[in-house]
Order: structure tokens, then C-alpha cells, then sequence
């Protein structure tokens, strides 16, 4: 039999001010009238998606809880009674409708009330509404049926406490489609159990009352989780809601599996039957459950705060804009975006976000490392079209990709910079918008297009040629991080003086720039352009040239390979650019 836990909560949880759900009302079509075998038949015939706002659950809160792994549980709160004020659940108020079917002479109506909800933080998903309005259609149907099996059968084991609907002038039953976020954190609340499950189950009813009204209760299904259950088991996101709403309705009308094998068994074969009165497809969620046991299919444990691949749909965004860095964020330590990373940002791209680029690099660049894994072009992050941050803030493009800024290098600083590369033999490369020029051939020189996909480096060996062929955004010095470190940084700092700043992306390169800008400078700069704020942005970055720009954002996250000082000023440090650190922190923050 499925495993039973049955303690009391001695405190109520504290108020569920996350529980914001917004409420689908609009009029439900007519169901025939359910024929009564009692005293006094009251045929259902009459549907609403009225919703009584000075409502609450309450009553016996039974709280059943089924997640597919044979574990469940139910309680309730002390003396066995819970109260959750809808008021605090927030849900929104909405303008609703009544249909009623012609009444049968001399006969009252049940009428049914269904509430089909979903939770604030799920997005409009086209898939998720669509299964919202069929299952506005779908529950009165099950409720119709379930209450006529009452009248015609028999049962051992499930608890009588509802027996003749007939005597209530109406049933109330709301439906909450939320995400794992969402029920993850009932769990925790009510049940103390820290991880997400399919459907939860809260039973309003309270016979001694004697109300003319029946609060059958509400049922709470993780769209996420359910439609994760069927691809598992092969059949459509509504298949699945409606095994778990039966499942859900049935144990709001006395139906516990947990009680004995007899009770798991008897409520079985009730959710057999039930789907197949309604001609749904699919097993029953306690046969299916046990389906999975037998084909040894694993228990995941999602009980950490990322997303899965594929889950952003079930979210909406915290944040309008993501601000990625490229070299030691997006790309790992082969300078290469691995098919996780780049999947996250088409899966934050599709829900709405805008990635944008904010890197030291050129935008050729960028779009030859994207076009790799396809996100050039314009259903892609990048393209010449699309607004980014280029050479540390140096070049910004816009809307249409526009330049919007360009903020070139003393000419007096480059002189001197190239008089020292060449008396010392130490590469430099002088970046001029999407070129690269160096004055003589290395391998190192060839590193930067080989390996981080810069343009090919033009040499010219005359220092007053190149300077007077282009103007030069940024100098970057080549050499060992020995050398960065102990030689080049402490010379240059101090020979540019107030003229230029040195900062590093990298621990064997040493970039110049001009004073008084940085990476951060020019995504202030692009987010006035788009008329954003930066509270809509979170930032991804690693290196010591980001740092301005994760201090300007609502959320800076840093990757655990950055250095000291990126991380000393992010909000969040997460994992490396080798552990697919961006991926893991769109998953985990953006939604």
C-alpha cells in the first residue's frame, strides 16, 4: 500500500501572501441535469465561475498529496481545523457571467460554482491557457459524474461524510494551476516537506455547519510537474491535468488510497472508471504511479530552486533584460559556449527576455561564437540588428544596432603603447570598431583569432601608419600572467596616469582603455537608449572589467572562476563557466 503520515500541525503556517493567483471567469455551457434518486432531487444544472471573495479554506482542511513516487499524506490544522483567508492569498477579483440550462419544471437546481485559477507567476503560455479553458469545461463534467457514482454505488472505505449532494443548493470546487515554485512551497509550508509534487488536495468541508452550500474544496496542480509526467508517460499536458484533477476531486469526496490496500485499491478502480465515463485518455495517477515503480523509472529530486530545461514556460520573468560578459561566462575555459548554456539563453529569449551582449570583445566576435550553436541572426541574441555592448563599453549599438556611442583611445597613449611593444617584443593589438591590428607577426597575436574568435589581427609596421589609418578604440597587451602581473600592469598604471585606465578580462592580457569608461558605463548608457531601468536587469559576468556592470544591476551574478573583485561586489556567486555557470543561474534567478 501507499505509505501513510498522518501528523497534526499544532500552529497554522504563516500567512500564504505568495498564494496571488489570477482567476479565469467567464461563463461555463450548460450540463444536463443529473438525475436524483432522493427524497428531494435537486438535478445539476446550473454552472458559474462565480468566485466569493470573503471566502476562505477552511473547515477540515484535509490536505491530500499525491507525487507520483507512493508517498502522500494528509492533515490538517489544530483541532483539525485550518483557516487561509482567500484576502491573503490575493486572488484577483474578476467580472463573471452565469449560464443556466432550462430548468425542469418543479425541480431546484444544484448549481455548480467552478473556480479555474492560475497562479500570478505563470506566464501567459498559450499551452497554459488553452488547458485553463478546457478544463473549465472538463470539471464540472468530472463533478457531475463523480456525484452520480455516489448516488449508484457502493463503497467500503471511503469516508460517507458527503453523501447526498442533492440537500446543497450549490458545490463550490476551485482548480489552481500553478508551477513547481509554487506548490513546492505549499509543501513546505503545510507538510514540511521541502520539494514540489503534482496535485495537493484542500477540503473545505465542514458537515457540522449544516450550509446550504457545498465547499467541496481546492485542487492544486503543478503544470510543470505534469507535463514533465506526460512525457514520461507518453500522452498530452491536458491528458495529464485530468488524471490529476480526478485524483484531486476524488479525494476531496472522501477517497484516501492511504488508508489500507483496500482503500488504495477501491479508489484505483474509481479513478479508472471516472476516465472512462468521460472517455479521457490515460491510467489513473495511482496505476501510473505504480507503472513508473515497476519500469524502475528514477525519483528526481528537484528540490533546489533551478528550473529545468524546458521549465522557463511555467515562469515569468523576473527580469526584462540579461546582460551577459563572453569570455569566462558564457564561454568556458576553451573559449567555446557549450549546447547548455547557449539552450538557457534561447529558452530566456523565447519567454521574452532580451540577452544582450556586454563583453571586451568585437561584435564579429561575438557572432562568430554564436552562429556555432545558432543564435545569430534575427530569431538569435545577436545580429547586426540587435543592441549590444562591444570592447568594454567602447562601442554601443542600439535599436535597429545603431552605434549609440564610440569613445576612442588618446592618440598620445597609443604612441607610447606601441613604441613598447616593439622595443620590448611584447604583442599588442589595437582594436578599431570590427578590426584588429597588430605591428608584427606572434602567436599570440594569432591566438586572438584562432582561440577567441576575434578578427584576424592586419599587421602594419609602421606605428605612425597605424595611427594614422584608424581610430583605435582600446590597446591590448599579450603576454605570460607572470608578466601581466609583475610588469606590464604596474607600468602602465602608472604611465597613463588620469590619460587611461588598465583593466583585465583575462590573467595573461592587459587592456587599456580610455578614462573614465568601462563595460558598466555602456550598459548604463544602452539602457537609457531602450528607456529600461536597472532594476529590470540581471548581469552574468567573471571578470574584473565587469564589475561596474554587476554593481548597476538589480541582480549581478558572478561565476566561482571570476575574480576577487567581480565577486566581491555580485549578489550572487554561482557556479563556474565550466560547470555551465550562466546556464545554471538563468535557470535558478531569471524566472
Amino acid at each position: 500500500m501507499l505509505s501513510r503520515v498522518s501528523p497534526l500541525l499544532r500552529t497554522p503556517p504563516p500567512p500564504l501572501s505568495f498564494m496571488a493567483a489570477r482567476v479565469l471567469s467567464r461563463a461555463l455551457p450548460s450540463i444536463p441535469a443529473l438525475p436524483s434518486s432522493h427524497s428531494s432531487p435537486l438535478p445539476l444544472s446550473r454552472l458559474t465561475t462565480s468566485y466569493l471573495a470573503d471566502a476562505s479554506l477552511s473547515g477540515r482542511s484535509r490536505f491530500d498529496c499525491y507525487n507520483g513516487s507512493r508517498n502522500s499524506r494528509r492533515f490538517g490544522g489544530r483541532n483539525g481545523n485550518a483557516v487561509v483567508a482567500a484576502g491573503r492569498r490575493e486572488y484577483r477579483r474578476t467580472r463573471s457571467r452565469r449560464v443556466a440550462t432550462a430548468k425542469k419544471s418543479k425541480e431546484k437546481e444544484l448549481e455548480l460554482s467552478v473556480q479555474i485559477c492560475l497562479e500570478e507567476q505563470l506566464p501567459e503560455d498559450p499551452e497554459i491557457l488553452g488547458t485553463a479553458e478546457i478544463m473549465r469545461l472538463n470539471v464540472p463534467m468530472a463533478m457531475k459524474i463523480a456525484f452520480e457514482r455516489l448516488n449508484d454505488s457502493e463503497y467500503k472505505t471511503r469516508d460517507a461524510v458527503i453523501t447526498d449532494v442533492g440537500c446543497f443548493e450549490s458545490v463550490e470546487l476551485s482548480v489552481l494551476l500553478c508551477n513547481d515554485e509554487f506548490i513546492q512551497k505549499l509543501n513546505k509550508d503545510w507538510r514540511g516537506e521541502d520539494h514540489a509534487t503534482d496535485v495537493l488536495s484542500m477540503s473545505q468541508h465542514i458537515p457540522e455547519l449544516k450550509l446550504p452550500i457545498l465547499m467541496l474544496g481546492d485542487i492544486v496542480i503543478s503544470v510543470e510537474t505534469a507535463a514533465r509526467q506526460a512525457e514520461e508517460r507518453g500522452h498530452t499536458l491536458i491528458d495529464e491535468i485530468r488524471i490529476l484533477m480526478v485524483h484531486g476531486l476524488l479525494h476531496l469526496i472522501g477517497f484516501d488510497h492511504e488508508l489500507s490496500d483496500e482503500a488504495e485499491k477501491e479508489m484505483e478502480n474509481e479513478e479508472e472508471l471516472l476516465l472512462k465515463a468521460l472517455g479521457w485518455k490515460g491510467k489513473g495517477l495511482i496505476h501510473s504511479a505504480y507503472d513508473s515503480e515497476s519500469n524502475g523509472s528514477p525519483q528526481i529530486d528537484h528540490s533546489d530552486d533551478r528550473k529545468r530545461v524546458g521549465s522557463l514556460r511555467f515562469y515569468k520573468p523576473k527580469f526584462g533584460y540579461i546582460f551577459c560578459d563572453m569570455d569566462g561566462t558564457l564561454l568556458n575555459s576553451k573559449s567555446q559556449i557549450s549546447l547548455s548554456t547557449a539552450q538557457a539563453l534561447k529558452e530566456a529569449s523565447s519567454r521574452g527576455v532580451k540577452v544582450v551582449i556586454a563583453t571586451g570583445k568585437t561584435r564579429p566576435a561575438v557572432m562568430n561564437i554564436l552562429n556555432m550553436v545558432n543564435l545569430t541572426g534575427k530569431d538569435g541574441i545577436i545580429s547586426e540588428l540587435s543592441p549590444g555592448v562591444f570592447v568594454q563599453g567602447l562601442l554601443v549599438y542600439g535599436r535597429q544596432g545603431r552605434e549609440i556611442f564610440r569613445r576612442n583611445l588618446d592618440p598620445g597613449v597609443c604612441s607610447e603603447a606601441f613604441l613598447y611593444s616593439l622595443e620590448h617584443k611584447i604583442p599588442i593589438i589595437a582594436f578599431a570598431e570590427d578590426r584588429c591590428f597588430s605591428l608584427f607577426e606572434h602567436p599570440l597575436v594569432d591566438s586572438l583569432h584562432t582561440v577567441y574568435h576575434e578578427p584576424k589581427a592586419e599587421i602594419i609596421p609602421s606605428v605612425d601608419q597605424l595611427l594614422a589609418g584608424v581610430e583605435i578604440q582600446k590597446l591590448l597587451f599579450l603576454d605570460s600572467s607572470e608578466g601581466v602581473a609583475s610588469t606590464l600592469r604596474p607600468y602602465w598604471a602608472a604611465a597613463t596616469a588620469d590619460r587611461a585606465s588598465v583593466v583585465q578580462a583575462q590573467p595573461d592580457m592587459l587592456e587599456i582603455v580610455p578614462s573614465g569608461t568601462s563595460k558598466g558605463s555602456g550598459v548604463r548608457i544602452l539602457l537609457d537608449h531602450l528607456g529600461a531601468t536597472p532594476d529590470e536587469v540581471m548581469a552574468i559576468g567573471d571578470g574584473e572589467n565587469d564589475v561596474e556592470m554587476l554593481e548597476l544591476a538589480s541582480l549581478g551574478v558572478a561565476l566561482s572562476n571570476g575574480s576577487d573583485k567581480a565577486k566581491a561586489v555580485a549578489n550572487v556567486i554561482g557556479l563556474s563557466n565550466d560547470q555551465d555557470g550562466a546556464a545554471d543561474a538563468i535557470y535558478r534567478y531569471a524566472f
